[in-house]
């Protein structure tokens, strides 16, 4: 047996006999149904001609390649052959164009991946250039993350550590957030991507979390404001004898420093606006974004109250207070100012809404205060001045055999909230009364994506009872690890400095205040090549603007699954991506077609049933676009959002296709080709 081979940078590494078993059976799956048998005989065949052609030396890769070549031909699998000679052709020219980026990719990722991670995460020099691949990226953030150990174990294998870090990123089964990604192991040193920071009734605190909010943006994260206690628009100004500008008016002020700070940074900086229901300004921030380039920086999102709910259903008004003299000043219609709400929604998909009560009576230490705001993608609800860092399995790679490997997921989430709890104390943190109310609660946020890829994997549709079901058991399971994960590493660390008198008590020795959160996974979803966080797949193909290139996509488990049964074909790939859709091709499987449905084939209804279905078993938020197809009607909205309300979600967004201009996922027109 060939020991050792040489891989194309140079470096010499193990032979791997499975890899040229994997790659000559998806030649045969390209061309038939898979032969794994035959695809082992065959790699046997070229192991003993590499021993015999090499001994004593060491092949390359390509060697390799050559000696698969040969055999697949004079074993006489011409059609094998001529599939694996295609793929060998694509794979050079994917390692072609990653060179175009100057990105040398040992990890074999998608081109997608490659350029985000260029265009925002590598290091570079002070000229611009990369100075590092994806391999030295995970290297840098496991190293980095693994140091937090030490100081509550001397005998701490940090290398070890480091390596299983490192091992799970490059897996792609595990992905910090994006500041951590871009951040650990470097002089920023800054990892969380969620704030919340407060804004007081007076000049110097609403400037101070503008300029808080720069340093926060500058590094990498994202804010969220309650304006809720701003005294209204034209109200008294004592001091002065003038009259108030109102929440709108400042909210200009900080999505004009959040777009300097977009500038001269690597992302644009991200924020979540709230007002209360009962402010009374409402109806100005309600439309604030009727137009469409009006508060670019930030999503809008009312905060309701179940009185104010109740008065919708029962057509009743309800009372305006004022924030400075808590008296109320007015009232109005609830029905009117709601119909208003889903008006503005199904315009263009804001404001959003933020129940109030639900997430209060899931805050896991109301002695410190009521929550008033989110993170800006909602899917963590912070008190003033915490941050919490995000991560996300990878369920696309959770399964095995058509069935959800639970001991992989197990230790995946062991692995999170270590890594995530880790964070925490190697943050640099961009203020030091952030790191005080951080490390007092140690939120974090471990999360999923892939969800969409592992329905498809265990044949199961996305808008069926089957598929909620498999998602309250999958979160459920990951909700209770999570726990028991936490209370180990209080055990050896110690419990959040607020335990006591949070509403865990001493029933539960905690070290993180909360842990699971459901984020959107934008960009590490585009690395870890698979859906994005709980969504259903988008289209089987579709054209995804990120950082203003468009990315045009082809979901693999569908190509997969096309080659293996059989289907596949250059035609009716085409033909699919006019559409991004399976439906209504014949030549499509009925089963296969049942599996690969896509957001706006999906029901309102199954999107939010779905959202409630997590949240049952997430001690945060969820970050969820409900998807209506451009036709919907204000009615579907309302239902859309009542039902949320009813069914015990903390929030909601509703998006409808083609409502605005410009949108962040928009479906193909031709076939995908990287």
């Amino acid at each position: 047996m060939i020991e050792k081979i040489r891989k194309r940078d140079g470096r010499v590494v193990g032979f791997e006999l499975g890899k040229i078993e994997n790659a000559i059976y998806k030649a045969t799956c390209a061309v038939k149904k898979g032969d794994r048998e035959l695809a082992e005989r065959l790699a046997s065949k070229v192991s003993q001609i590499l021993r015999k052609r090499f001994e004593g030396r060491i092949p390359t890769v390509e060697d390799v390649q050559d000696v698969v070549e040969n055999v697949l031909i004079k074993e006489g699998c011409s059609d094998i052959a001529k599939a694996y000679i295609l793929y060998r052709r694509g794979r050079e020219e994917i390692r072609k164009t990653k060179a175009v980026y100057g990105v040398y990719d040992e990890l074999k990722l998608s081109v997608n991946a490659i350029k985000v991670l260029e265009r925002r995460y590598l290091r570079k020099d002070e000229g611009g250039r990369i100075v590092e691949n994806p391999e030295g990226m995970f290297r840098r953030v496991s190293k980095a993350v693994a140091l937090a150990d030490s100081p509550y174990n001397r005998k701490a294998d940090l290398g070890k550590l480091g390596d299983e870090f490192y091992a799970a990123m490059a897996s792609l089964e595990f992905l910090p957030n994006s500041p951590t990604l871009m951040n650990a192991g470097t002089d920023v040193g800054q990892l969380s991507a969620c704030f919340v920071l407060p804004v007081e009734d007076s000049m110097e605190s609403i400037f101070d979390a503008v300029k808080n909010a720069a340093l926060i943006h500058q590094s990498g994260g994202g804010t969220g404001f309650s304006f809720s206690r701003l005294r209204p628009k034209d109200d008294i100004v004592k001091s002065t004898g003038g009259v108030a500008s109102g929440p709108v008016s400042f909210m200009r002020v900080f999505n004009t420093a959040t777009e300097v700070i977009r500038q001269g940074g690597r992302r644009r900086g991200a924020n979540m606006g709230i007002l209360r229901i009962d402010h009374p300004d409402i109806m100005e921030f309600i439309t604030a974004k009727e137009h469409e380039n009006e508060f670019r920086n930030f999503n809008l999102s009312v905060a309701v109250t179940d009185e104010f709910m109740e008065a919708v259903m029962e057509g009743g008004d309800y009372g305006l207070v004022n924030p400075r003299t808590k008296g109320v000043v007015g009232r109005l219609n609830a029905r009117k100012v709601f119909d208003l709400i889903v008006m503005m929604a199904w315009k263009n998909g804001e404001p959003g809404l933020i129940f109030l009560d639900t997430i209060n009576k899931h805050n896991p230490t109301p002695k410190l205060g009521e929550i008033e705001a989110t993170n800006p993608c909602g899917e963590v609800p912070l008190l003033p001045y915490e941050s919490c860092n995000l991560g996300s399995i990878n369920l696309s790679r959770m399964s095995s055999d058509g069935e959800v490997d639970w001991e992989k997921l197990r230790k995946t989430v062991d692995l999170g909230v270590h890594f995530l709890d880790n964070v925490i104390d190697v943050n640099k943190y961009p203020l030091s009364i952030i790191e005080k109310a951080t490390k007092a609660n140690r939120k974090i946020g471990l999360g999923i994506m892939g969800f969409a890829d592992l329905l498809v994997e265990l044949g199961i549709a996305y808008n069926s009872e089957e598929g909620i079901k498999t998602a309250e058991k999958l979160m459920k399971f990951i909700q209770g690890r999570s726990k028991e994960s936490s209370m180990g590493l209080a055990e050896e660390r110690g419990v959040f400095p607020n335990l006591e008198g949070s509403v865990y008590g001493g029933e539960m020795m905690l070290r993180n205040a909360t842990i699971t959160t459901i984020a959107p996974t934008g960009s590490i979803s585009i690395i870890a090549n698979c859906s994005s966080g709980i969504e259903p797949l988008f289209a089987v193909s579709y054209i995804r603007n990120v950082l203003g290139t468009e990315l045009v996509e082809i979901n693999p488990i569908f190509e997969r699954l096309a080659r293996e049964q059989g289907f596949y074909s250059e035609e009716l790939m085409r033909k699919i991506a006019s559409s991004g859709s399976v439906q209504g091709f014949d030549d499509v499987p009925e089963n296969v077609r049942g599996v690969f449905v896509t957001a706006h084939e999906i029901k309102p209804e199954w999107h939010i049933r779905m959202q409630a279905a997590f949240q049952k078993h997430v001690d945060n938020s969820i970050s969820k676009t409900i998807n209506f197809p451009e036709n919907s009607t204000l009615d579907d909205v309302e239902e859309a959002f009542l039902l949320a309300h009813r069914l015990g979600c903390k929030g909601i967004t509703v998006y409808r296709y083609r409502s605005r201009g410009e949108q962040v996922l928009d479906i193909g027109c031709a076939v995908c080709s990287t």
